[in-house]
């Protein structure tokens, strides 16, 4: 099966030409593709192992990307590299032109020289001539190329070896010499220069002393060190234990905010956890009462409470002067009360039956209902019982971004009927906070804004004892009742008394001139055409005020009788 970097951009008839063959070779009916040693290629193998890569693309349907490359002395050419400083056949006795002036050697020149410079090269001299090197022409693998220990000889290294050894040998030597001049009568040093001599030949320290000598020496030493933490006393063995181990954070250190958990100076104390947002399984430190309540702590809480409510029936119980007594008495007190309490359930099952009533599913299982008690506060702290754990969102909540104070979908434009932020007014989703200017801005570009203005500059001039900011408070007013997304005369309408007048003003001559002849009635439609066609709220006032009420009736009911 040929690639498709090899076939090309097929047109369609080629492609459903190309897919009916696959189709008839795999039904059988067609002869199976061969590759290039004339082996059948199997027509179900899938395509993205049958496709070969570019790189190893043979423009004929073959499988041989898929088999292990052959290379030939692979381990060899690893390991090959440039014969240094091999020279071919013995040196010319006479200079030959082309040749190194300086050397006299074929393969470089004078400026590729490594010889030292010749005072009378020997193209002038002819005397001692140099043999030609050895040029290789090495092809190296991608491994070999970027191995940067290829070329190595392991036995330069040797050379640092019997550096180090000759310098331990001198050291060696003149460590005894010092010995052999001192006169003294120390056991010890005998013992040393007898284990220094019994130890040739085989790897000494420097000190001619054996491992185990120092590991000794080492040994009483580190009894004297302190451990972290403490102070330790090695001929006491007094333990004195600091405040706290100066590795450690300090706990008001933790979270450097002043609304965090509070931190009690006097008992060095803090309570609450002082990151909330982290778990208490997972904080560095959770807080005094996390400790408090977690582990073994519980049971000591309890076994002082008993201890003191023993002591106070007039029991001899001291959990501080006799502690393996009072966790004995504990034990038994737990135990028997265990025993009375089935005892008691025995009696009560066989006096009154209903067993099978307590062979229930668990708590788990029951609708996620239990029947934990928890008892809060006026404050809403939790006096007994413990609280339920709050679900938590697996989405970020209240996170402020671009300098908002608000998130988004706080605010919301009733004109255009789009979300937005409540701090700038911006309808943008992650655009960034312009605070009061942007809230500005945005009232200045709106609708009924750019309305307001247009309809106030195209009206006549106002009187000059109106004051202009009643004027743009009106206007703004009306526009905002005429072009507002609210239906005309839903909510709460304010009505221009001065606008109402004149609307049923010319309600009345609407009404009474829709008898009149043609010419009038094209006169009033050339008005309305030029007038404006949107219906204020003054106008569908007066239409309200000034209707029959057909379908009242008494709408023409009139009273004869006066009163």
């Amino acid at each position: 099966m040929a690639s498709a970097s090899a076939i090309g951009k097929l047109s369609r008839e080629e492609f459903r030409r190309q897919k009916d063959l696959e189709a008839a070779r795999k039904a059988g009916t067609a002869p199976a593709a061969l590759d290039e040693e004339g082996k059948p290629i199997n027509p179900h193998i899938p395509q993205y192992i049958s496709q070969a890569p570019w790189y190893l693309d043979t423009g004929a349907p073959s499988l041989s990307h898929q088999r292990r490359q052959e290379n030939e002395d692979s381990a060899n050419k690893l390991n090959e590299w440039y014969d240094r400083g091999a020279k071919a056949g013995p040196a010319a006795k006479k200079y030959r032109k082309g040749a190194c002036e300086n050397c006299g050697a074929m393969t470089h020149k004078k400026v590729d020289c490594l010889e030292r410079p010749r005072k009378k090269g020997a193209k002038y001299t002819n005397d001692n001539i140099q043999a030609d090197e050895v040029v290789q022409d090495i092809a190296v693998g991608y491994a070999a190329k970027r191995d940067r220990w290829n070329g190595y000889d392991p036995a330069e290294h040797k050379a640092i070896y019997e550096e180090y050894a000759a310098v331990d040998a001198a050291r060696q030597k003149l460590r005894e010499e010092e010995i052999d001049n001192q006169t003294t009568t120390d056991l010890a040093a005998v013992r040393k220069v007898a284990k220094a001599g019994k130890g040739e030949g085989k790897e000494r320290d420097a000190d001619f002393g054996s491992s185990d000598e120092e590991d000794a020496d080492e040994d009483k030493y580190a009894d004297a060190a302190d451990a972290v933490g403490q102070k330790l006393d090695a001929k006491t063995r007094i333990t004195v234990r600091n405040l706290r181990i100066r590795e450690d954070t300090a706990k008001y250190l933790i979270n450097l905010d002043p609304d965090s958990a509070y931190y009690d100076p006097k008992t060095r104390s803090m309570r609450d956890a002082p990151n909330k947002n982290i778990p208490a399984e997972e904080a560095r430190f959770a807080g005094d009462n996390f400790f408090r309540y977690s582990g073994e702590a519980p049971e000591v809480q309890q076994l002082q409470l008993f201890a003191w409510q023993a002591a106070a029936r007039g029991n001899d119980v001291h959990l501080n002067a006799n502690p393996t007594q009072g966790e004995l008495l504990h034990q038994e007190f737990k135990e028997k009360k265990e025993e009375l309490k089935d005892k008691s359930k025995i009696s009560i099952l066989a006096k009154y039956g209903g067993a099978q009533y307590l062979e229930s599913a668990p708590k788990e299982l029951l609708h996620g209902q239990t029947e934990n008690y928890v008892e809060y506060s006026r404050t809403g702290q939790v006096i007994k019982g413990r609280e339920r754990a709050k679900a938590r969102s697996k989405y970020p909540e209240d996170v402020f971004v671009n300098n908002h104070t608000a998130i988004w979908g706080s605010w919301y434009d009733s004109s255009t009927a789009t979300w937005g932020y409540a701090c700038c007014h911006s309808i943008v989703h992650l655009s960034y906070c312009s605070g009061s200017a942007g809230i500005a801005a945005a009232q200045a570009s709106s609708a009924q804004h750019l309305l307001a203005s247009a309809s106030a500059s195209q009206s006549a001039p106002m009187s000059s004892s109106e004051p202009l900011v009643n004027q743009e408070d009106s206007s703004v007013l009306h526009s905002e009742q005429n072009y507002s997304k609210k239906r005309v005369g839903d909510g709460d309408v304010k009505l221009d008394k001065d606008r109402l007048a004149q609307a049923l003003l010319d309600e009345k001559k609407r009404k009474l001139g829709e008898g009149s002849d043609e010419r009038t009635s094209k006169k009033r439609k050339g008005v309305l055409e030029s007038s404006s066609h949107d219906v204020t709220e003054e106008e569908l006032e007066a239409y309200r005020m000034t209707r029959r009420m057909t379908e009242d009736p008494m709408a023409n009911y009139v009273d004869s009788e006066t009163f």
